[in-house]
Parts: C-alpha cells; sequence; structure tokens
C-alpha cells in the first residue's frame, strides 16, 4: 500500500467520528435529558479507553475518539438546559406577553404571510416582574404591519421587542420563540457591524439602473442577499436547481480564500503571513455574508484546511470535511436537524468522492474536461436529490445542464461581487457591479429557460419512500456511469435499472410534454383545469389565453398549463383572495402581461400583487364596465358590484364573447343576494357557458341561472370535499334550466368549443 493509499485510508476514520458525532447529536437534541445521554456516551468513551490501552488496535482509538466527539455534542446541549427551565417557568407556553432584548444574528427573511422572522441571542426575557437573564438562542418574527420597523435592521442590531411566546420546540436550538406584537427599538448596527451593512447595501445600491434580472442576481452571488431578486427569477432559480448559487456555499469560501492565499503569494508573503491573511480573509467574508449554516461549515472546512496546509501537512478532502462537521456539531448541535447544512455536506462530499470516478466512466465516451465538467453538477444532484425530494416531490431533470451552462459564470461573477462590495471606491465599486452583471444576467438567462420547460420537473413520490426510491436510483446511475471493473455483475443490474428509468422518465415526460397537449382536443376554446377545491378556467383565441383564478396549490395548475400547452398568459384575472383562487399563483408568476383582480381586503392580497409586479405584469382593479381584448374575444366585468366587502360577495363576474367563441359568464364565488343583485344591476346575457358560483354550493339564485340559459355549466371541486359540493340543490337548477353539468372531481380536465359547423362540443378528460 502506498503512502497516499495509506493516507487516504486513515481520513475514512474521521468519517466515522463524523456520522457518529452527528448520531448523537440527533439523540442529544431530542433526549428529554441530555445530560444523561452525554454521561453515558462519557462512561462508554472511558470503557473504550481502557480497550485500546489493553489491545491498541486502530478501530478501538476511532470508537474513543467518535464516542468522546458524541458526548461532547451532548454537552453542549444539556450546557444549555437550565437557560430552557429559566424560560419555561416564565410560563411561556401560556401564551404570556414578553419584553426582550436581543441582538440580531442572522438575516431578516421574508415569510409568507409578508411578516419577517430573524434569529437572535436574547440577553433579558420579562414577564411582568420576573426577568431571565443569559445569552439566550431565540427565533423572533414580527407580522406584516410592523415589518417595516426592521428597514434599518441588520446582523448586531440590538433590538427591543413585546409579544407573546410561542411554544419552542426542544429538538430546535431557539430556546425561545417570540412572535412580537409590538417594537420598541430597531436601531441599524453599530461599529463593525455596520461597517459590513453599509458595504452589503453599498453594493446593493451600485445595482441600481442595471438591467434586471440580472441585477438583483448580483448581491445574491457575492454576498447571498437575495432581496433585490424578483419573484420570477427566485422561483426559476429553485425550479431550474440553481437556487445554491445565491446561497453562499463551499464554492464561494474557495473562491475568496484562494484568491486572498494566491495574493500573498504573490507578493512574497512568508508561509505563515499566507496562513494568517487568508484566516482574516474568511473570517471578514463569513461575517460579511451572515454565517447560514452552508456558509459556517464552508468557512470551518476551509480554516481547516488551510491550517493543514499552513503546517505542511498533506490534507485530503474528506478528512478536512469530517472534521469541520466534527467541529461543527459539537459547537453547534442543532446543525444535525439543518436542512442545509446537510445538503452543504452532501454536495461536498459528493464532489470530493463521486465527481472523479464519474469523470472517469464519461470520458470513455467523451473528453475528459466535457467529463469533469458533466460529473461536478451531476454528483451533487445524485447525492443531494434524495434530501430535497423531501421537501419537494419532484426530480428537476434539466437541472445538470442548467447547473452546466452555469456554474462557469458563477466565479466571475462572484470575485467582481465581491470585489464591488468591499471597495471604497464608488466609481470603481460601479465598474466593477456592471461587470459582475454580465455572469449575473447569463445564469438568470439559463435559470428562465430551464424553468419555462415542461418537461423540467418530474413529479416524484414524497416522504421517506420517495428519498429511498430516489437514492436506489441515483446509486444506480452512479454505477452505471462510473462503471467499476471489480463488480461486474453490480454494474450491469445498475445499467439494467438505469435503462428501466429512462424509458420509464421518457415515456412520462413525453405523455406530459408531447402527447399530453395531443390528447386535448386542439381546437379548444374553454378549458377548465382540474385543481382540486378550487377554480382555474382558461380561454383563448388564436395565440392569445387567459387565466381565471390559479386554484389553491401551483403544481396541479402548472401541470395543467403544461398539458393544454399554455407557457404564457396574456391575462390573468383573480376574482378574489380567497386561497382556492390564488393559491397557485406560483405557478404563473412571471408568465402573465395584465393581472386584473379584485377587491384588496388584506396586506396579504396587495403583496400577492406586488409579486405579480415584480415579475412584470401589469396591475388593473377590476369595476363594473372594465372591458378588454383578448385575440378576436373581447372581455367585460359585470362585477365586483359597488358597496361589496373583499371576498366571496366581491368576486370578479368575467363576460366573454367574440365571432366563433361560445359565450361565457364566469360568477367567481358570488352567493345568492349578490346574484340577484347582479341580475338587478346588470344586462346579463344568455350564454352557452356559465362558470358556476362558488363550486357548486347552495347559496345560488336560480332567477339568475334562467336568465343565462346556459348550455354548459363548469364545476371547478374537489374530489371528496367536506362542502358536500356540488350540492343537490345547484344540480337541480342546472337540471331546470337544461344545463349540462361537467365537474372537475369526476371529469377531470374539461374542453369546450365551437366546431366547424359552428356546433358546441363538451369534452372530459375522464369519460362520465
Amino acid at each position: 500500500m502506498t503512502e497516499r493509499q495509506a493516507l487516504r485510508r486513515r481520513a475514512w476514520r474521521g468519517v466515522t467520528v463524523a456520522a457518529v458525532t452527528w448520531i448523537g447529536a440527533a439523540a442529544a437534541t431530542a433526549a428529554p435529558e441530555a445530560g444523561i445521554l452525554a454521561a453515558a456516551l462519557v462512561i462508554a468513551a472511558g470503557g473504550a479507553v481502557a480497550l485500546f490501552v489493553r489491545f491498541r488496535r486502530p478501530a478501538v482509538l476511532v470508537a474513543t475518539v467518535a464516542l468522546a466527539c458524541a458526548a461532547a455534542a451532548g454537552g453542549t446541549v444539556a450546557a444549555l438546559a437550565p437557560t430552557r427551565a429559566a424560560i419555561a417557568h416564565l410560563e411561556v407556553d401560556g401564551g404570556r406577553h414578553l419584553r426582550v432584548t436581543a441582538t440580531v444574528t442572522g438575516h431578516v427573511s421574508g415569510s409568507a404571510d409578508g411578516g419577517a422572522w430573524f434569529d437572535a441571542t436574547v440577553s433579558a426575557v420579562s414577564a411582568g416582574d420576573t426577568t431571565v437573564r443569559g445569552v439566550i438562542p431565540a427565533r423572533i418574527g414580527v407580522d406584516a404591519e410592523r415589518r417595516d420597523r426592521l428597514s434599518a435592521v441588520g446582523q448586531g442590531s440590538e433590538v427591543v421587542l413585546s409579544g407573546r411566546a410561542v411554544p419552542a420546540d426542544p429538538a430546535e436550538r431557539a430556546v425561545l420563540v417570540l412572535r412580537a406584537t409590538e417594537v420598541e427599538r430597531a436601531p441599524p448596527p453599530e461599529g463593525v457591524w455596520a461597517v459590513f451593512e453599509d458595504l452589503r447595501d453599498g453594493l446593493i445600491a451600485s445595482t441600481r439602473g442595471l438591467p434586471q434580472p440580472g441585477a438583483g442576481l448580483i448581491p445574491g452571488l457575492a454576498v447571498g442577499d437575495t432581496s433585490g431578486l424578483d419573484a420570477a427569477t427566485e422561483a426559476a432559480m429553485k425550479t431550474s436547481s440553481l437556487s445554491h448559487l445565491t446561497a453562499v456555499s463551499g464554492a464561494n469560501c474557495a473562491l475568496v480564500v484562494g484568491a486572498a492565499f494566491a495574493l500573498l503569494a504573490v507578493s512574497g508573503a512568508r508561509r505563515w503571513l499566507r496562513v494568517v491573511g487568508a484566516l482574516l480573509v474568511l473570517t471578514g467574508f463569513v461575517v460579511l455574508v451572515t454565517p447560514e449554516p452552508s456558509v459556517v461549515r464552508a468557512a470551518a472546512m476551509s480554516a481547516i484546511g488551510i491550517l493543514a496546509l499552513g503546517l505542511g501537512r498533506p490534507t485530503v478532502g474528506v478528512a478536512v470535511l469530517a472534521a469541520a462537521v466534527t467541529v461543527l456539531l459539537i459547537a453547534d448541535p442543532w446543525l444535525c436537524r439543518s436542512l442545509g447544512f446537510a445538503l452543504s455536506t452532501a454536495a461536498t462530499a459528493a464532489l470530493l468522492v463521486l465527481a472523479r470516478p464519474l469523470a472517469d466512466g464519461l470520458g470513455r465516451w467523451m473528453p475528459a474536461p466535457l467529463a469533469l465538467a458533466l460529473a461536478v453538477p451531476t454528483s451533487a444532484q445524485l447525492v443531494c436529490g434524495p434530501l430535497i425530494v423531501l421537501i419537494d416531490p419532484h426530480v428537476p431533470l434539466l437541472g445538470v445542464a442548467a447547473n452546466l451552462l452555469a456554474d462557469p459564470a458563477a466565479a466571475p461573477a462572484t470575485i467582481a461581487g465581491v470585489l464591488a462590495c468591499v471597495l471604497p471606491v464608488p466609481w470603481l465599486r460601479d465598474g466593477l457591479t456592471a461587470v459582475a452583471w454580465i455572469p449575473a444576467a447569463w445564469i438568470a438567462g439559463v435559470a428562465h429557460t430551464t424553468a419555462s420547460a415542461p418537461a423540467q420537473n418530474l413529479p416524484w413520490p414524497d416522504g421517506p419512500l420517495g428519498a429511498a426510491l430516489l437514492t436506489i436510483a441515483g446509486g444506480a446511475v452512479a454505477v452505471a456511469l462510473a462503471r467499476p471493473r471489480r463488480v461486474p455483475r453490480i454494474t450491469a443490474l445498475a445499467t439494467l435499472t438505469v435503462a428501466v428509468l429512462v424509458g420509464a422518465i421518457g415515456g412520462t415526460s413525453t405523455i406530459r410534454t408531447v402527447a399530453g397537449p395531443l390528447t386535448i382536443p386542439s381546437g379548444w376554446q374553454v378549458a377548465m383545469c382540474d385543481v382540486g377545491q378550487g377554480d382555474a378556467t382558461l380561454w383563448r383565441s388564436g395565440s392569445a389565453a387567459a387565466l381565471v383564478d390559479t386554484g389553491p396549490e401551483p403544481e396541479p395548475l402548472a401541470e395543467c398549463l403544461a398539458t393544454l400547452g399554455i407557457d404564457h398568459l396574456d391575462l390573468v384575472v383573480l376574482t378574489h383572495f380567497d386561497k382556492d383562487h390564488v393559491g397557485g399563483s406560483e405557478a404563473v408568476l412571471g408568465r402573465a402581461d395584465l393581472v386584473v383582480h379584485g377587491p384588496i381586503g388584506e396586506p396579504a392580497d396587495q403583496r400577492l400583487l406586488d409579486r405579480f409586479a415584480a415579475g412584470g405584469s401589469r396591475l388593473q382593479p377590476a369595476a363594473v364596465g372594465l372591458t378588454g381584448g383578448l385575440g378576436d374575444t373581447r372581455w367585460q366585468a359585470l362585477g365586483p358590484l359597488p358597496g361589496m366587502e373583499p371576498g366571496n360577495d366581491a368576486s370578479v363576474v368575467i363576460d366573454v364573447s367574440g365571432p366563433g367563441f361560445p359565450r361565457m359568464v364566469m360568477l367567481g364565488d358570488l352567493g345568492a343576494e349578490p346574484q340577484a343583485a347582479l341580475l338587478r344591476r346588470v344586462d346579463v346575457p344568455r350564454v352557452e357557458i356559465v362558470k358556476v358560483s362558488h363550486h357548486g354550493s347552495a347559496d345560488q339564485d336560480p332567477a339568475l341561472y334562467h336568465r343565462l340559459q346556459a348550455r354548459v355549466g363548469l364545476i371547478g371541486v374537489g374530489a371528496g370535499n367536506t362542502y358536500g359540493h356540488p350540492t343537490l340543490r345547484l344540480l337541480d337548477i342546472l337540471q331546470d334550466t337544461g344545463t349540462v353539468v361537467a365537474r372537475t372531481d369526476t371529469d377531470g380536465i374539461l374542453a369546450v368549443w365551437h366546431d366547424e359547423e359552428e356546433r358546441l362540443t363538451l369534452w372530459r378528460q375522464r369519460a362520465p
């Protein structure tokens, strides 16, 4: 065995230590009494020491170190137990009103309801006359109405807030979770924290005036700040598996530290000066981008590597990664439950262990540089896929291609962006930002192009079963590509498995993206998507298409649009802001020219419209008489009626007509009273199609349906819904008016059109 092979073999011992430490951290954070577990691990480590003294086996030594590290992680958890007990003594689980003084330690991140959450270290918690002091890890949320009070807050700001506690999960690091209702003090950071905050703000300011979406991507690539990224580009980055580029990772640390080390080497600095200088640059970079789990892991790994280099010791990537993971889990055992930390560790391990064998395997069929370029994103996606599918049950089929195209642009964008961030000369900063814009714009273009491809996301089973299946599939792909010669039977089995997978995926993708639209009659003019208990109705004229409401979730709507062959919308109508009508909006953000909407009732409604606007849509509030054109059709808003409160009864009602088009009225969620008011105030036309109100509820005005005299009634309704929709009363009304009922719960996607002889035709995805 050569010295290098022996070194690599010894490096894997560190993996055992890291794995045992991870298991120990997970057990300690879940155990009701972490101190007892830590004590047991200490005793076990003592027993292992005695065994090693007697037998002198390397395996026993590894076990001793592993148990000691696991005990140390447990001790860290146990050390926080008194603080947890003191907070619990305040009866925070009862929702008691608290006043806290805290120092912000992480990004102030927006939440789905328009509010914000941030990590903090609380120094004082007061409940009535009782005050608890200490270093208390906390997670603090502020509602949408008070988020503006945090506009100046950054890492290092000392804030004073009051609110009610949310029960904290004992398995999470945060001892206190507070939902703030008052923000008493929220100053900007001071001292060194203010310097770094000013640097970040300066970089963001220098991107203003540059074309989007590249401009908003520069701070994300350089320092992980995605506040300027528009919603459409952020969604495209996630869909195309490029979101890791805007989350500062090991690649960013390696680029920055490597540049500093090289610069010091060129200047003739001694080895120890290079090491110290690189460590100082690394520390400053971590503070600049804020210490998120992936950044901390990458920084720890880089620091260990720099020290090993400075001491003249040969380094092995796996050993460095294992040491970094072990140290971090001892210092912060709750990282073992962080998906970001797990993904970061898995991706680095994949690059260290799997990339080279994959490159060698691919090198049999292509040039070596191209093989290595493909192997890097492929290895990361194979290893990280099972973790990602736990939170998003889809497999990004084009993720490797997107990374292959985008990764070469990441390095120049990151280096230019970081230099622009730290240089104090405004004109030089603006010039470097402009340089960074070129590769950033390329990355954004790759993301949007990949995300718009119908075949990008392959649906996959969710939960542990889905993760296990994807692990097996990924392992088969890795073996089939690397083709190890020592296990020919396993290689043959893996190749067969991959062939079956490729055939199944190819067939599924063909059905979804090519054959799917062919199953829908090509001449459809009106269609209703099967999106569950909600509405999503389309009409089209020529190449123009419109969507009325988006259903409750984005995935079913996206699937339906792909099946119908719709990738762009000239018009989106949001009849009102209930979730079953706007919850799927994520699927069409950045894809609509005009958004017509009903009355705004809650701050969340306006935030959704702001996201559409950020994606390039024009906004238009609906009013009676508002009209517009779509191809050869004309649409008119018959509602919302004046004086109605935002909600069901203030739904936008749309009348659509045109030459050769089956006239249609869509009633939103109007109840019986506003339906009667509509009949009194508006000249309601006779139509061929009616989109039935409120999923077929009983709250209907028969007179309106008798006036409409529709030949087809479309009902968007979920199978097995608990509301009893569509109700017998509504079905009886449609029977009395001679209206044919078509419902998505039993019929699937619905399509209606005039054929060549002007006959009205109804098509159901599932035959009744």
